[in-house]
């Protein structure tokens, strides 16, 4: 494996509706699994899902804590969307643009697993955007 992957562990609380999100709705494909963890691949990185017993509560907003992908173009973005849809995934907010018409134009929506995980799929008009530059400070909605 030449390739650097991303890495991201998160709580869950069953196999089974993890596996019908993730794989079926999102069309992850799983790896290793055992009772407490199930290892998913999203795109090429690895997601970790632990069952835990701790209570999973939901957030009052999209900030702080969500994680997802940046897409090279709105095509795969697109049908990122297409399939959530047509899965019947839980949508957090739905598809729009944000900071139209400035270097920092990009497509997103959130969705919300069954254990209130966050996830943000997006698509930046100007790749430049992506990590931005001081000039260009903005960073998620006003509050």
């Amino acid at each position: 494996m030449n390739q650097i992957i991303f890495h991201l562990a998160f709580p869950i609380s069953d196999i089974a509706q993890t596996k019908a999100f993730y794989v079926d709705g999102l069309g992850c494909v799983p790896g290793r699994e055992t009772h407490h963890a199930l290892i998913l691949n999203l795109y090429g990185h690895q997601l970790v899902a632990h069952v835990t017993q701790e209570p999973l509560l939901p957030q009052r907003g999209i900030y702080p804590r969500h994680f997802g992908l940046v897409f090279p173009s709105k095509s795969a973005w697109e049908n990122l969307l297409k399939r959530s849809q047509q899965q019947q995934l839980k949508f957090r907010e739905t598809p729009k643009q944000r900071f139209v018409n400035s270097p920092l134009e990009h497509y997103t929506f959130f969705l919300e697993d069954p254990f209130y995980n966050l996830m943000e799929f997006k698509y930046y008009r100007e790749p430049e955007a992506v990590f931005g530059t001081y000039n260009n400070a903005s960073i998620g909605d006003s509050a």
